[in-house]
């Protein structure tokens, strides 16, 4: 059984599109810029396994969109 599940992942954001987007955005940041995780121990060697690990456990989620603002990484 992998984990985390994807039911627990789903609890936290609930389209699979956007929980890819998150996750490999994070995993992106964590692989290129270096940046540390934000849990103490990871199961995954692998950047985007502890991205899911962090949606899981509740430390990573979706912004919610604004109208009318467009955000850098839509550019």
């Amino acid at each position: 059984m992998l984990y985390p599940s994807s039911d627990s992942l789903r609890k936290n954001i609930d389209s699979k599109y956007s929980l890819v987007s998150v996750a490999a955005k994070r995993a992106r940041n964590m692989q290129e810029k270096g940046e540390k995780g934000t849990l103490t121990s990871y199961h995954s060697i692998k950047f985007v396994g502890q991205a899911l690990e962090e949606i899981a456990a509740g430390h990573l989620l979706m912004k919610q969109p604004v109208e009318g603002i467009e955000y850098e990484d839509e550019k």
